[in-house]
């Protein structure tokens, strides 16, 4: 059997104006986007925000995802590479970075340059495909709540089924996966299940928690649905709305998306920009 591929997970990282962010690896004498290997157990979006910070000293947030990079590492393996598009958080002045024996230098690259700074025909292609996202969008994470009790095992309320076990484990898997989007509001379904599978990232970030009855499957209501999702695509900041899998139709056909079936604990990502959804990735906890 081939051994298992290395795993590993950066970003295309681009400014106003339009400069890509490189790192120069002085062991392979190369320039390169900031990536790297994924830590035991690690979400590959964490890996991916985590990564940058360790390369260029930059806090990042993710927008739409790139293709994935495969290729032979030279030693018998072969490697993935998961990417995204990037934007700084705060600063992107990289001129404090601390320079060491693994990144020796850090630059803010202008795009008509990128191509030819790089070292690899794999970032090439990879920089040609960020081109047409590399515009700063938001995202509106739509998210199946985790593994519940099984509603022929529940004798109550069926508004009140808890999570699982696997379900709070989910949800906690969740937290950074959802701060790597920066998302800053939460809905959710007023149905204990839903509430439960966000409740650690609020209580982790301090977001508040907004729940409805018009997300949960006894009280759906599709106007009320339809103008929550009109105004998430019109706010300036990212959101996370956990459903369940029978609402999930209402909310795709607001965005005007095709239905698409989430396991639980399974999100979609979707970005927008100015009202318009530009792009929209599965990531699962």
């Amino acid at each position: 059997m081939p051994a298992p591929d290395v795993r590993a997970a950066g970003a295309v990282v681009t400014r106003k104006g339009g400069d890509v962010l490189l790192v120069h690896r002085p062991r392979y004498d190369d320039w390169s986007f900031p990536k790297g290997k994924l830590d035991p157990d690690e979400h590959v979006t964490t890996a991916a925000v985590r990564e940058v910070a360790e390369e260029t000293g930059l806090d990042i947030r993710l927008g739409p995802a790139l293709s994935t990079q495969r290729y032979d590492t030279g030693r018998g393996r072969m490697k993935s590479v998961n990417y995204w598009v990037g934007r700084v958080q705060g600063d992107d002045d990289v001129s404090r970075y601390l320079v060491n024996d693994e990144i020796d230098d850090v630059e803010w690259v202008p795009w008509a340059e990128t191509a030819e700074r790089l070292t690899y025909d794999y970032d090439r292609q990879t920089l040609t495909e960020a081109r047409s996202l590399r515009r700063k969008t938001r995202a509106l994470v739509l998210l199946r709540h985790g593994h519940a009790r099984s509603r022929r095992a529940w004798p109550g309320d069926d508004r009140r089924r808890p999570l699982l076990v696997a379900g709070n484990s989910e949800a906690q898997r969740l937290v950074p996966v959802l701060a790597a989007f920066d998302t800053t509001e939460v809905y959710s379904s007023s149905s204990v299940r839903c509430v439960a599978t966000v409740t650690p990232y609020v209580h982790t970030t301090g977001w508040p928690l907004h729940s409805y009855d018009e997300l949960s499957e006894e009280g759906v209501s599709v106007p009320a649905i339809e103008a929550m999702v009109a105004g998430l695509l019109s706010a300036d900041s990212s959101a996370v709305l956990c459903t369940h899998r029978p609402v999930l139709p209402v909310v795709l056909k607001a965005l005007g998306l095709a239905d698409v079936k989430l396991e639980p604990a399974e999100m979609l990502v979707v970005h927008h920009r100015k009202g318009r959804v530009v792009a929209a990735d599965r990531v699962q906890a």
